[in-house]
C-alpha cells in the first residue's frame, strides 16, 4: 500500500520524537511491503519565525493532499511568557483544526502492566483501565465570540454549539461503543449550562438508533472526581471542547506518564495523529524526551487511517517489550539506565 503522510514536527521536542516515529513507521513499511511518502511542513513557533504564520497556507495544502498527518507538538516560551504577543503558536493549532475540520479528538487512556506502579493512583484503582474520551474539537468556548468591554476591565468568552456539531461527534461515540463494551457516558453540565442541555437532549434523541448501547449522563465535576477513584468503570466518554481538554489531561496521569499516551483527531478532510504531551522546550535538543506516545500515535494512524491492524499491533507489542525490558528514557528509568530518545527509536525499529 502507498501511504501519503504529512509530517508536522512542530516545536520543542516535536522534531526529536517525530524522528523516532518515522524510524518505526519506515521499519513497519519495509516489513509489510508498504511505501510511505513523507511530506514535511512547518507549523507552530517555527512557522511564525519562518513566515509569520503558525499554520501557513503552504502547510494546509500539504495536509489537504495527505492521507493522514503525523504531528509533534507546538509551543515556545517566548510566546508563553508574552500574553500580548499578536501571533501565537496555539492559534495555528486552532486554525488547523478548523480548516481541516478536525472535529473529534480521540484520547485513549490505558495502563501498561510493567508500569502500573508508576501511576500516582493505587494499583487496585487503575488495573483494567481502558477508556476513550471523545472530545469535540472545533466548537464551544474556544471558537465562540470573545472580547473585552468597559475599557478592557470586563472580558467574555461565549460557548456555542449546534445540534449538528453534537450529533456528528456523538455518532462516532456510539459507533465506538458498539465495538467495545457498549457503554457510553455523555459528560456535561446540564444542571447549569444551556449548551449542555442541548448536548443531553441531542444524545438522548440518538439513543433509539443504538438500542444495544447503555448510555449514562454525568456532570463534568462528578466525572473529574470519579476518574481518579474508579477510572476502570468508564469505557467511551463524549464531551464538549473545554470539558474534554481538562478531563483528558486528568486522565493522562493514570498511566504514569504523559509521555505514553497517543491521540487522534478525526477530520472532514483527513485525520491527524499526535502525542498528548506538549513541546517540553526545556528538553529540546537534549535527546532525552520520551518518544513512545508519538510512536503509539503512529500505531493509531496505521490502524485508523489505513486499516492496517496487524502493523499497528506490532508497534504496540514492541513498545510494551521496550517498557518491560527497560529500554526507556529518563522519565521512566528510575534508578536504572536511561536511554536517549534516539536510542529508543533505534531499538524499536530494530525489533520491528
Amino acid at each position: 500500500m502507498k501511504l501519503n503522510i504529512a509530517l508536522l514536527a512542530g516545536d520543542g521536542i516535536g522534531p526529536e520524537v517525530i524522528d523516532q516515529a518515522v524510524k518505526v513507521c519506515d521499519a513497519v513499511a519495509k516489513k509489510f511491503n508498504h511505501e510511505i511518502s513523507w511530506t514535511s511542513a512547518l507549523t507552530g513557533a517555527c512557522a511564525i519565525d519562518a513566515v509569520g504564520e503558525p499554520y501557513p497556507d503552504a502547510t494546509h495544502e500539504v495536509c489537504m493532499a495527505a492521507d493522514a498527518i503525523l504531528f509533534g507538538a507546538i509551543g515556545h516560551p517566548k510566546y508563553d511568557n508574552d500574553p500580548k504577543a499578536p501571533v501565537r503558536p496555539e492559534q495555528g493549532l486552532l486554525k488547523m483544526r478548523k480548516k481541516l475540520g478536525l472535529f473529534a479528538n480521540v484520547r485513549p487512556t490505558f495502563t501498561f502492566p510493567s508500569l502500573i506502579d508508576n501511576s500516582p493512583l493505587k494499583r487496585e484503582r487503575i488495573e483494567g483501565t481502558d477508556l476513550i474520551i471523545l472530545r469535540e474539537l472545533t466548537g464551544g468556548i474556544y471558537f465562540g465570540e470573545r472580547g473585552r468591554k468597559d475599557n478592557g476591565n470586563t472580558a467574555f468568552d461565549t460557548c456555542t454549539y449546534t445540534r449538528d456539531e453534537i450529533t456528528r461527534l456523538a455518532k462516532i461515540g456510539f459507533e465506538m461503543a458498539m465495538t467495545r463494551s457498549k457503554k457510553l457516558c455523555c459528560v456535561d453540565k446540564a444542571n447549569v449550562l444551556e449548551s449542555s442541555r442541548l448536548w443531553r437532549e441531542t444524545v438522548q434523541d440518538m439513543e433509539k438508533d443504538y438500542p444495544e448501547v447503555t448510555v449514562s449522563y454525568e456532570f463534568v465535576d462528578a466525572v473529574a472526581m470519579r476518574l481518579v477513584q474508579w477510572p476502570n468503570t468508564y469505557d467511551v466518554m463524549i464531551t464538549e471542547n473545554l470539558f474534554g481538554d481538562i478531563l483528558t489531561d486528568e486522565a493522562s496521569v493514570i498511566s504514569g506518564s504523559m509521555g505514553l499516551m497517543p491521540s487522534a483527531s478525526i477530520g472532514l478532510h483527513t485525520s491527524l495523529f499526535e502525542p498528548i504531551h506538549g513541546s517540553y522546550p526545556q528538553a529540546a535538543g537534549k535527546d532525552i524526551a520520551n518518544p513512545l506516545a508519538t510512536v503509539l500515535s503512529a500505531a493509531m494512524m496505521f490502524e485508523d487511517a489505513f486499516g492496517l491492524k496487524e502493523e499497528a499491533e506490532l508497534i504496540r507489542q514492541v513498545v510494551n517489550k521496550s517498557l518491560a525490558e527497560g529500554i526507556v528514557t529518563e522519565d521512566l528509568s528510575g534508578k536504572n539506565k536511561a536511554y536517549k530518545t534516539s536510542e529508543v527509536g533505534d531499538w524499536l525499529a530494530k525489533n520491528i
